[in-house]
């Protein structure tokens, strides 16, 4: 991919409605960004396909919505206050601050080239307080992952739900983390979306057999999405490198447009988190083994997904730039139908005449029904073409004076420009078998 991919990208993001700076008519907040009408129907897609294929296709897992704000204590017993720190450095002149491994010239600012302070601890979580009077209330954090309001709730949803080891709690959310950021537009942010699960398993259980077999359904999941097995690279992090509570990870990466690095993840918690919350909180979170008459405290495997990494990985991609017979240049996002924004959008073959507006509109409501179409009569039919292009729309349906004597209409395919003629009536049927 070209090196100014990741700016073609960002401009196509803003220019086309994908994501938008945050707060950008107050000069914007650095690491945080707005996701635009095409943005949040690309976002959604991404988590329900997510969510079918992780928990409700299979026997063995089940989801939680677990809250953003939890009991301080909570974040005390994982370990959070304690751990959840970098060692950053400040620059003495802009007072920017930067994680020292992650600078390319360690003496300097790369902002404006001041020189830094030594290297000082802060606390990843932001904090917040819970209480009418600041003063007089609960130190609180937004929660920095999503997989503690699992743990909390563990016994809770198999007392509710009659559940049996193994199985697994899947759970989409935002989490925050105050850290310093790399930028690379939406794959590193302020605030983000996690699709996360926490899968329990006896301790007596082969976990790096369950870990393996995880780690292929993950890659499944790259397939139904449309990213390319190739561009995947899984990185064994070291002991040294580990976060606290993990015997095992490894970090799923991916080849994007500023480098290989970190997409997905899977770890292997051990016991760690139900051992800090029995103890700390008094409660017996032990599993009644009715097999084997045992009591046990389950053992963890958790897969990790950003969203906004996934979308950055789709779009990427997805964006290429072709050049026509004509000489023009056309872009296009060549996302997978059953992830693109729109999956179809409706035209008139001119917007000008009554009859084929009445016509076109009649068929813009009823694939509405099934599907999440665009209506589009601005400008010419190449025009349009090239709009629906750029957005990622695989399929245009165009309304002309035939369609109003033989009941069909034209089909054009994004990716190959080819134009099919569809009867009307069989159109949901056409459109269903091309969205997978």
């Amino acid at each position: 991919m070209a090196s100014d991919s990741m700016e073609k990208i960002v401009s196509l993001c803003k220019r086309r409605g994908f994501v938008y700076p945050g707060s950008e008519i107050y000069g914007g907040l650095a690491s945080t960004y707005d996701f635009g009408p095409l943005g949040v129907e690309l976002k959604n897609n991404i988590k329900k396909l997510w969510w079918k294929y992780f928990v409700q296709d299979r026997e063995d897992m089940v989801g939680l919505d677990g809250g953003i704000l939890l009991s301080p204590k909570i974040w005390e017993a994982s370990g959070h206050v304690k751990n959840f720190k970098d060692a950053l450095v400040e620059c003495k002149k802009c007072h920017l601050r930067f994680r020292p491994d992650k600078l390319k010239e360690a003496s300097k600012c790369p902002e404006c080239g001041g020189q830094f302070t030594d290297p000082k601890s802060f606390l990843g979580m932001f904090k917040t307080t819970i209480g009418a009077i600041e003063k007089e209330g609960v130190e609180a954090y937004l929660r920095p992952e999503t997989a503690q309001a699992i743990f909390a709730d563990y016994k809770n949803v198999l007392d509710s739900n009659n559940k049996k080891i193994p199985f697994g709690i899947g759970q989409i959310g935002k989490a925050f983390r105050n850290e310093v950021t790399t930028g690379n537009f939406i794959f590193r942010t302020l605030e983000f979306e996690q699709m996360e699960i926490e899968y329990f398993i006896s301790p007596d259980a082969d976990w790096n057999k369950i870990f393996e077999n995880w780690l292929e359904y993950i890659y499944g999941y790259a397939d139904l999405i449309g990213l390319p097995r190739p561009q995947f690279f899984k990185h064994e992090i070291p002991d040294e490198e580990r976060a606290f509570y993990s015997k095992r990870t490894i970090d799923v990466e991916y080849q994007f447009p500023f480098g290989q690095d970190e997409l997905w993840a899977i770890a292997y918690r051990t016991d760690y988190d139900l051992a800090a919350h029995q103890a700390a909180s008094g409660q017996n979170l032990e599993y009644f083994d009715d097999a084997t008459k045992k009591k046990f405290l389950p053992h963890v495997i958790e897969p990790t997904f950003g969203v906004e990494r996934t979308m950055l990985a789709l779009l990427a991609n997805a964006y290429r730039e072709e050049e026509l017979e004509n000489g023009e240049t056309r872009v296009v996002l060549k996302l997978k139908p059953n992830v693109a924004p729109y999956k179809a959008a409706v035209f008139p073959l001119l917007a000008n005449k009554e009859n084929l507006v009445a016509k076109a509109r009649e068929i813009f409501g009823e694939l509405k029904k099934d599907f999440n179409c665009a209506w589009d009569e601005r400008g010419n039919i190449g025009k349009r073409y090239r709009y629906q292009d750029e957005v990622g729309t695989p399929f245009c349906v165009t309304v002309d004076f035939d369609s109003l004597e033989n009941d069909d209409v034209t089909v054009r395919d994004r990716d190959t420009m080819k134009q099919e003629r569809v009867k009307i009536g069989e159109l949901k049927k056409y459109l269903t078998g091309k969205i997978q």
